[in-house]
């Protein structure tokens, strides 16, 4: 049987996990330290190992990828699998396995290479993305194609959903694709260079929406792109509002950067038009209805800031 070393980290590796145990045997799972979250600031695992542990798989969590050359060559493997590990791999790490690391990317590379693919292509409007089985080289998601398939983004989809929909689509795609590529019967195709796109992790100072500057396409893109993390925010009276859901709408004529209730709908101004706030998260509090929030304020008219 096909012994493969996995290397993933948030939780949508864990279907590709899942997808590799039924088609190799996984003697390794590598994924980053536990770290601290909340405002507790109390360590957590990362989701991949806890299911491995679930699975009783023996995982290794290292600051740095370098350091599990020794433990990965011990294992003799004959192929890598990696997918959202959210490290750099060394060249010295990629030549253990026989047949290299095979990368499960969630983007129709060349387009969002790095680490947010799902983001920048909801940001960026794309009407569709896709997963990609690569070769894995020294650089940045560079490596020659092995396969890829494609799915069209929902009009409202997140980018939790959409992640959630190319983890399982990147899964099966893994299972019909590696033992072909290890038999040989795949020729790895290289990438078009020229139509690269960069997909840079995500900063929270870029998930801020103004709706009096931004327009009413724009917020409706940041609220799907940023949800879950880190949840697009305004300010309102000198706080942070996360806006969660929203919609679009063609009704009335709102003031840009005002939150108004009409017909127990809050609407919101923008740039040019007017968008529905669904779902919201005050300062302090948890996730509410918009509405809800609305009430707290008796319906007073919600400013956003700058």
């Amino acid at each position: 049987m096909t012994v493969a070393v996995f290397y993933g980290t948030a939780a949508e590796s864990i279907p590709v996990l899942a997808a590799l145990r039924t088609i190799a045997e996984v003697p390794l799972v590598v994924t980053q330290p536990d770290r601290a979250r909340g405002r507790s600031g109390r360590l957590q695992p990362p989701p991949v190992k806890i299911a491995a542990g679930a699975w009783g798989l023996p995982v290794l969590q290292p600051e740095r990828a370098l350091e599990t050359v020794d433990a990965a060559a011990s294992s003799s493997p004959d192929v890598a699998v990696v997918a959202a590990f959210g490290q750099l791999l060394p060249g010295e790490l990629l030549q253990v396995p026989r047949h290299g690391f095979v990368n499960v990317h969630f983007s129709t590379l060349p387009r969002w290479r790095g680490a947010s693919p799902v983001v920048r292509a909801i940001l960026a409007g794309d009407a569709e993305t896709g997963v990609t089985i690569m070769q894995v080289d020294e650089g940045l998601d560079t490596g020659p194609i092995l396969a890829h398939r494609a799915a069209r983004i929902g009009e409202i989809e997140t980018a939790g959903e959409l992640t959630a929909r190319l983890a399982g689509l990147g899964s099966q795609l893994l299972i019909e694709t590696l033992p072909r590529y290890l038999a040989g019967d795949l020729e790895p195709l290289p990438q078009d260079d020229s139509g690269a796109t960069a997909a840079a992790k995500v900063r929270v100072e870029e998930a801020f929406v103004d709706p009096v500057r931004h327009g009413a396409r724009s917020v409706l893109l940041a609220v799907r792109a940023f949800n879950p993390r880190p949840g697009a925010w305004a300010t309102v009276g000198g706080a942070r509002l996360k806006l969660w859901r929203a919609r679009e709408v063609s009704i009335g004529d709102v003031e840009p950067g005002v939150a108004v209730v009409r017909s127990d709908a809050v609407l919101l101004g923008a740039g040019d038009g007017v968008v529905e706030l669904i779902e919201v998260q005050p300062e302090g509090r948890g996730r509410m209805s918009a509405r809800d929030w609305m009430l707290g304020r008796r319906d007073e008219p919600a400013r956003f800031s700058e």
